[in-house]
């Protein structure tokens, strides 16, 4: 299996910073959300992100359809995406490997 090493070092920073901010944290991930969704400008932001997610679920199932792969082999990465946002796309950057051209080549 093709590694690609930018999204992998990307993933492993920010997953690295996401657990040492929960650690931390003095309350649950689901409170926090319900904070920052009570505020007009906040919300505003976690819209924004989840439109990007959207996207990005989108662009991995087309992706993944293209390369034969079934609707079961994104189902962690959905639930990534729905959790994290930017980690679901990230890995499967990870694992999908380098960019393909319609020779297989670049």
């Amino acid at each position: 299996m093709k590694v690609a090493p930018l999204p992998l070092v990307v993933l492993c920073l920010f997953m690295g910073f996401t657990f040492w901010v929960m650690a931390g944290a003095e309350q649950s991930l689901l409170a926090f959300g319900a904070q920052l969704m009570s505020s007009p400008d906040t919300a505003q932001v976690v819209i924004d992100l989840y439109i990007l997610a959207v996207l990005a679920c989108i662009w991995m199932y087309q992706d993944a359809k293209r390369r034969g792969k079934g609707l079961g082999y994104l189902v962690p990465f959905f639930v990534l995406t729905a959790v994290f946002v930017s980690a679901g796309p990230l890995l499967y950057l990870v694992l999908r490997g380098g960019p393909e051209t319609e020779t297989g080549r670049l």
